[in-house]
């Protein structure tokens, strides 16, 4: 059963750190979002492989609750 990292804050997506196939550990930073001129880490809760990026590098407008990454 994989594992959905959401977003947790509305914002602008500045850096995507992880790719599928990646092996990841929990604590392990996935992306970095910008807001208000703030940098938000979204961190792994789990340690596994990354199945799904749904998120890039640049992408403007994003919402929280949106599903960004999933780990299995």
């Amino acid at each position: 059963m994989s594992t959905k990292v959401e977003l947790i804050i509305p914002g602008n997506m500045w850096k995507v750190m992880v790719k599928v196939g990646d092996k990841v550990k929990k604590g392990d930073t996935l992306s970095m979002m910008e807001v208000m001129k703030m940098e938000v880490p979204h961190e792994s809760p789990v340690d596994g492989e990354i199945i799904v990026v749904n998120v890039k590098n640049d992408e403007e407008g994003l919402d929280a609750g949106m599903v960004a990454v999933e780990i299995e």
